[in-house]
């Protein structure tokens, strides 16, 4: 497993190791004891979630307040997907900024968001199963939600049309006025979690 750091640095692009040949291939999905050498950090996992989405879906931008804050360990295994976390967490140096990576079942990237950031993701394939795992259970009395084409925020998203979105996330309201964690300490320095 090769962790690579995104333009929020603990955000990290993860590549398993693939073994593959004429039969197809095999790789760990996850591991904790590499999981934790990449990152330099532990985070428990409590909870896997699966989403199958059309072309076009648009999920998020969501987050859970603490304590009920949510770190992602997401991954695509069928389809294609354009993968966002935003730093919301005040008093981080990169707060504000977003970062965004395709993950698809043939490029087998993950996408490791720790807790107080924002996710999301829009569906470029015809459908997409999307997986993740959390390290804390879903509140729904924490949840909050973020509009997905908020202009302070100004993400890139690919152009697959007007998105689909659900009642919920087309409630999201704009970053400016949405309720936000403060970065809390990190044992590994820099960072929460």
């Amino acid at each position: 497993m090769q962790a690579t750091p995104t333009a929020i640095p603990d955000v990290l692009l993860i590549q398993p190791r693939v073994f593959g040949d004429a039969r197809g291939f095999f790789f760990e999905s996850f591991n904790q004891q590499a999981f934790d050498e990449a990152t330099g950090s532990h985070h428990s996992f409590v909870q896997d979630n699966h989403s199958r989405s059309a072309r076009g879906v648009l999920r998020g931008l969501h987050y859970q307040l603490p304590p009920h804050a949510q770190g992602k360990l997401v991954r695509v295994t069928r389809g294609c997907v354009w993968d966002v976390a935003v730093d919301i967490r005040r008093g981080s140096p990169t707060f504000g900024q977003w970062v965004g990576e395709e993950l698809s079942e043939d490029n087998q990237r993950q996408l490791w968001i720790p807790p107080g950031l924002a996710h999301g993701f829009l569906v470029l394939s015809e459908s997409a199963d999307f997986l993740y795992k959390t390290t804390t259970y879903y509140a729904p009395q924490a949840e909050r939600c973020i509009v997905w084409n908020d202009a302070q925020l100004a993400i890139a998203w690919p152009d697959v049309g007007e998105p689909l979105l659900s009642p919920k996330d087309a409630q999201g309201v704009p970053f400016a006025q949405a309720e936000l964690p403060v970065l809390a300490p990190s044992p590994f320095g820099g960072g929460q979690g």
